[in-house]
């Protein structure tokens, strides 16, 4: 059953380039593209003034090439998000007045960068986004408070306390998360198999 009347659900643009000091960016494998768009209309200067985080999976030449072509006066290139996102933290620790943020890729990695930023005083509106790649959902069980990556299914299990979870369009942005509630509560055993919804 959509919920698509739920105003906490995420809406995103386009990256464009916005007047500022200092850009920083950051984006997955899929958001990395959307780098290279951005980069079409940025004036010369924009990315001497840059510094760009990348998250594609392990050995994702193909994604890193076209960013290193941009010429950034930094580069941090990782394997992981855990480590693009803390990178993302130390570097918004020594932000100054002016800097604008763009995070392109899945909505696991805008949510938990847009995480990292609020988290750093970065306000809203210094922030740019852009979904690119596959919908799966970050998933936060409400009943054992489990979080679930990469969620592409409805209902999905719970991979902490097992119960099958209704994925809502509730999403909250404190906690980068969309919220799952058990589907079966009131008749145990009676959920609908999983379908592959989040693609």
């Amino acid at each position: 059953m959509p919920e698509t009347s739920i105003k906490s659900r995420p809406v995103y643009g386009t990256l464009a380039p916005q007047p500022g000091t200092r850009h920083i960016l950051l984006a997955d494998g899929d958001g990395a593209a959307a780098i290279v768009d951005l980069a079409r209309a940025a004036p010369p200067e924009f990315f001497e003034r840059a510094h760009i985080i990348t998250a594609p999976a392990a050995g994702a030449m193909a994604v890193r090439a076209p960013l290193r072509a941009l010429a950034p006066a930094v580069l941090d290139e990782t394997d992981r998000l855990a480590a693009a996102l803390s990178r993302l933290a130390e570097v918004l620790a020594g932000a100054g007045m002016g800097t604008r943020l763009y995070v392109a890729g899945t909505e696991g990695t805008i949510g938990q960068a847009m995480q990292v930023a609020l988290d750093a005083g970065v306000e809203l509106g210094a922030i740019a986004t852009e979904h690119r790649g596959s919908r799966a959902r970050r998933v936060q069980c409400a009943h054992c408070k489990t979080f679930i990556d990469e969620v592409t299914t409805q209902p999905v299990a719970c991979s902490g306390c097992g119960l099958m979870l209704f994925v809502r369009d509730h999403y909250s942005r404190r906690l980068a998360a969309f919220q799952g509630v058990c589907v079966d509560a009131e008749e145990p055993g009676s959920a609908p198999t999983p379908e592959e919804v989040f693609t």
